[in-house]
């Protein structure tokens, strides 16, 4: 017995914060500047003033904060497991038109027909509500229902697709043939979801008018600190030993196998998840648009997604965040000055992106080389 000897204890690292401090004072600066700044610019400062924040400069931004949750969730799958998805444009829509029904049912009589019924099913001489429906007059369970019909639909697709170890390429190929199909059986009038002309003319939300500028604030500050929250769950997922499990995945999914960890359970769990966070974003982008129809399931929205986590910069977080301002606002200024050019634009900027630029913007900022480094990649690539 005295000559037994004990294993020498291993102290293990501590774990990482999860934001630096500079990372802690970005992120408390924009919580500042959402619940804080926006609303006295845009409330308070006078509208002649040069420092007002404008109607229309609150509801851009606030769509914009929506598609970048998107993007976000994007990130996950595509940035940090592996997985292209062609087809998050269905989640959003999913999420979007749960809402919908809602604020359809808000309108009650003060519709063009002044009938309970939504005006499309009185147009189309339906006599009642459909099935699906039934509980479209709840707020509660609509906020189930915007999270709960995505992440079923996401889950029940990617247990079969994942169980038959689908990947790469073919799998990009059935999620973009999926929305597809979505968006035609959305297009059809007998479904009840106003065939392609969609839900709009909203009235109410939670019985408060939504054209006023109390609520339309609302909406942007409730988007924001959605999102921060998003971007909080992410990056604490990604830095947990879950998360390290997928970034394994993505680097090399038969080794991971080989360790003795099954790829189903954990890439099924983060798709749905980023379903989810879609249909979230999905719920708060109808009330400030004021529409929801089928063209949001289109497959171009859904390829316009992931371009969106391309140029910021996959696997970063904070890349496809700044990916969608930079994109959503360069779409919002062409489609005004040279709408015939966007698309053009969209394929140029993809191209120059995977040629030059494979780890997006932030991805090149974050190897040191900043702006100047931006700059000399691309003159590099011209050259």
């Amino acid at each position: 017995m005295k000559n037994m000897t004990y294993p020498t204890p291993i102290d293990l690292p501590a774990p990482a914060p999860l934001l630096s401090r500079i990372g802690w004072s970005a992120f408390v600066l924009a919580l500042l500047t959402v619940c804080l700044l926006a609303p006295l610019l845009n409330l308070v400062v006078p509208a002649g003033s040069p420092l007002h924040l404008s109607d229309y400069a609150v509801a851009l931004v606030g769509k914009i904060m929506c598609y970048a949750i998107v993007a976000l969730a994007i990130d996950l799958i595509w940035g940090y497991t592996g997985i292209l998805s062609l087809g998050h444009g269905l989640f959003f829509a999913l999420g979007g038109y749960a809402m919908g029904m809602y604020l359809m049912r808000q309108i009650g009589r003060d519709g063009q027909y002044q009938s309970e019924l939504p005006d499309f099913m009185v147009f189309l001489d339906w006599k009642s509500l459909p099935w699906h429906w039934t509980f479209s007059d709840s707020f509660v369970a609509t906020l189930f229902l915007v999270v709960a019909v995505p992440g079923l639909v996401a889950f029940v697709f990617g247990f079969f697709a994942f169980r038959s170890r689908i990947k790469g390429v073919y799998f990009s190929i059935i999620t973009q043939a999926l929305t597809f199909a979505a968006m035609l059986l959305f297009f059809r009038n007998e479904t009840g979801f106003g065939g392609n002309n969609g839900f709009t003319d909203f009235k109410r939300l939670l019985g408060t008018p939504l054209a006023t500028p109390g609520m339309r604030m609302a909406l942007f500050v409730l988007t924001g600190l959605t999102l921060l929250g998003c971007f909080l769950l992410a990056r604490g997922l990604v830095r947990s030993k879950y998360g390290r499990v997928l970034q394994a995945i993505r680097d090399a999914e038969s080794r991971t196998m080989f360790c003795g960890y099954s790829p189903l359970p954990y890439k099924l769990s983060i798709w749905t998840l980023s379903a989810m966070l879609c249909g979230v974003a999905g719920a708060l982008y109808v009330p400030q648009v004021g529409i929801i129809n089928p063209s949001e399931m289109s497959p171009a929205n859904s390829i316009e997604m992931a371009v969106w986590a391309a140029v910021g910069g996959r696997a970063t977080l904070v890349g496809p965040i700044v990916g969608a301002f930079l994109v959503n606002g360069a779409k919002s200024w062409l489609t005004v000055t040279a709408p015939e050019f966007w698309l053009y634009f969209l394929g140029a900027l993809f191209i120059a992106v995977t040629l030059w630029l494979p780890n997006g913007v932030v991805g090149l900022l974050r190897q040191g080389g900043g702006l100047r480094g931006l700059w000399g990649k691309v003159k590099g690539g011209q050259a």
